[in-house]
């Protein structure tokens, strides 16, 4: 049977419940064997995350350890230099073969800024990719996103008709949750218990994470 991946790449810094429940709605509007959640090592767009490589990827292990549904996996980690996405996509259909199908998840947020990714125009030649709408970002209509969506664009199901090639545009629930929230409260002394998992929250005070210096 052919092989049928969602992928949801960022830094998890840290993860959240937000992170959690939208990769299990991809999961279950697709019909998506199952969704990994892929830690960057070096972003190559944004500052270093406040956590290391090694303690965001074990807070994911705790987060997604009751939901066979939700993988992680690591391979970003495993490469020097920034976590170019066309590296992991192409890691990924070389392990996973020509047929399978894998669909990118990411936020309309992401979207707008696709063009500043590294050959962000190959990126299709690789996978498909599913934009969430998400409060306060419009997809974009005009410029070369576009029309990039214009000739690639399809219906949410129909990203499983082929390998890589589509782009598809869905709304789903979002939880209003933000790394960068849990990360102001933890440093202001306040409390993130149920905005992340019981076992990150009891991770994070044990370690001491994203205490005010």
């Amino acid at each position: 049977m052919t092989a049928r991946i969602g992928l949801l790449g960022g830094t998890f810094d840290p993860i959240h419940l937000g992170h959690l429940r939208l990769a299990l709605e991809v999961r279950e509007s697709l019909g998506l064997d199952h969704v990994r959640l892929l830690p960057c090592h070096q972003p190559p767009h944004r500052a270093a995350p406040n956590v290391g490589s090694a303690e965001r990827t074990e807070m994911l292990r705790l987060a997604l350890a009751d939901c066979p549904e939700l993988q992680l996996d690591a391979r970003e980690l495993e490469r020097d230099g920034p976590s170019y996405t066309l590296e992991t996509l192409k890691s990924l259909r070389e392990e996973l073969g020509e047929d399978a199908r894998l669909v990118w998840i990411l936020g309309c947020d992401a979207f707008v800024g696709l063009e500043k990714w590294h050959r962000w125009r190959e990126l299709l030649d690789w996978a498909n990719f599913l934009v969430v709408s998400r409060p306060g970002w419009d997809i974009p209509t005009q410029g070369p996103l576009a029309a990039w969506l214009s000739e690639h664009g399809v219906e949410p199901r129909s990203l499983l008709d082929r390998p890589a090639g589509g782009i598809a545009v869905q709304t789903l629930r979002l939880l209003p949750i933000s790394a960068t929230e849990i990360r102001a409260l933890i440093q202001s002394g306040s409390s993130p218990q149920f905005l992340l998992p019981d076992s990150v929250w009891h991770a994070i005070r044990e370690r001491g994470f994203y205490r005010a210096r």
